[in-house]
């Protein structure tokens, strides 16, 4: 079978490619940019702009092919107010549009569809499954949840469409947002929390998000929503706390009362000096753990990684590359 695979050379592209061509499957990577990745002396790469329908259609989808779309705008770099919603939506939600057109056009019907647990808004019940209720707090998770609707309108029409909806991807090769906290451990600066720290933090590894949309393939791709998230998240300041241990720091965790901080960051977001994205910190002291049974259930998908090992492995990859040594492919899962 012939897998195609939009915005393939991105964070969970360039781990799922290698993982289809050891099942001895084509691969068609179909992105911006290439990388220098080593899958691609088996893979074909073909250049396309998710957001132009025409360079979506000149990738050449066939009937038998399994679609995969992986392209996505994230919270990192953190956007200004007025610059968010032409930030997100073109590649988000006109992208997927592209993309499920073409694959209509050429009577493709399988495709795998990456979206996020930030469309769940504000925490209602938890562990949260995949039936919670869905309130996106902004344009990122309302660009995420549209296509959600879009892909629902298409399995009316005889399209299978399995949704990922993983929490914080973490692995080798991308920090984001940890890069600020890492910054702090180096510097032995404080490292404040929204909170006290007592609710739990999840990841997921890259690692784990690619063998999920393998097996969504193998499984016959299930018409189905799927959360991704590691399994046991520990408290914020255990893990945070293993961080800096781990690090040999001298930071130390400080509590802050959430309504205020969150009251402060409102502020810079309407002053135009955004911290973090409202998405992220307006439940950053919420019971936020993705309920991932159903995945095990119906794909026998199990993470493998945990939270602390992720983290501190990702800080570890910081170090090196600020030391200016080189870090293996393989290593442990980063972010």
């Amino acid at each position: 079978m012939r897998h195609v695979i939009f915005g393939g050379d991105g964070f969970v592209g360039r781990h799922l490619a290698p993982k289809l061509l050891a099942d001895g499957e084509e691969v068609i990577v179909a992105d911006i940019a290439k990388s220098e990745l080593p899958h691609y002396r088996q893979a074909r790469f073909v250049q396309c702009d998710v957001t132009d329908p025409t360079a979506v259609e000149s990738v050449g989808i066939r009937p038998d092919d399994m679609i995969y779309n992986l392209s996505a705008k994230m919270l990192s770099p953190i956007q200004v107010r007025a610059k968010r919603h032409d930030f997100f939506w073109p590649v988000n939600y006109h992208g997927t549009e592209n993309i499920i057109r073409a694959m209509d056009k050429a009577g493709a019907p399988k495709l795998v569809h990456y979206t996020t647990d930030m469309i769940y808004g504000h925490t209602h019940v938890w562990p949260q499954t995949e039936d919670h209720p869905a309130a996106p707090l902004g344009e990122y998770g309302l660009s995420k949840l549209k296509t959600e609707e879009l892909a629902a309108e298409w399995r009316e029409k005889g399209m299978r469409i399995s949704l990922f909806r993983p929490r914080l991807i973490i692995g080798p090769g991308r920090l984001g947002i940890l890069a600020k906290l890492f910054k702090l451990i180096d510097w032995n600066l404080p490292v404040p929390m929204i909170g006290s720290g007592r609710n739990p933090y999840q990841f997921i590894s890259v690692f784990d998000c690619a063998e999920a949309a393998r097996l969504a393939w193998k499984a016959g791709v299930p018409n189905e929503a799927y959360n991704l998230g590691s399994l046991n998240p520990p408290p914020v300041r255990k893990l945070l706390g293993d961080l800096i241990r781990d690090a040999g720091s001298k930071s130390f965790l400080l509590p802050t009362p959430a309504w205020a901080v969150k009251r402060t960051l409102d502020l810079l977001d309407r002053l135009n000096m955004p911290i973090m994205d409202p998405e992220q910190y307006l439940i950053a002291d919420e019971m936020c753990v993705l309920d991932v049974s159903k995945a095990e259930r119906d794909l026998g998908w199990v993470p493998q990684y945990r939270d602390e090992d992720m983290l501190i492995a990702a800080y570890r990859e910081y170090r090196a590359k600020k030391d200016g040594q080189a870090v293996a492919p393989s290593h442990v899962p980063a972010e």
